[in-house]
């Protein structure tokens, strides 16, 4: 096993993770702020969950004998229009679902490291269908239906 390769792997998501959760938490409560109660929560829960896995991914570079880093992160504009949102989100997802089918491939060799991140990929997927749906929802009954169902 190559216990450096799944080192960074794993470090490599618990700085994006990080950042997108804190993403989801503002978006989130200035969701909230807006009166779309349903989608703050949504995205608050989300900040929670994510923020679960970085725990995880941090717990196994130290079982590794590996040493967590906390690196910079890139910033970002935060996205007023809830579908906008949805929609960025689903983007970013879909590019985060192909990287984790990736990396899966250069953890076969660490099998415990692999079942986290196979468990972390089945939950991304669960989140990418989620996106998927809210943006399909919008085309077929609308913007304003739409959002009113986030209240």
């Amino acid at each position: 096993m190559n216990a450096n390769n799944s080192i960074q792997a794993l470090q490599f998501f618990v700085t994006g993770l990080s950042n997108g959760a804190f993403a989801h938490l503002v978006q989130g409560k200035h969701f909230d702020s807006m009166g779309f109660k349903t989608l703050g929560k949504k995205y608050t829960d989300h900040y929670s969950e994510e923020m679960g896995w970085v725990e995880k991914f941090m717990t196994r570079i130290n079982d590794l004998g590996g040493e967590v880093k906390i690196e910079d992160q890139k910033g970002r504009e935060l996205v007023k229009d809830p579908v906008e949102y949805v929609k960025a989100d689903l983007a970013i997802q879909e590019k985060g679902v192909e990287l984790l089918y990736k990396c899966m491939e250069t953890l076969k060799d660490d099998p415990t490291t692999y079942d986290l991140m196979k468990a972390y990929l089945a939950d991304e997927e669960e989140d990418l269908y989620w996106s998927q749906e809210q943006v399909e929802m919008v085309e077929m009954i609308g913007r304003q239906n739409w959002l009113y169902k986030q209240l």
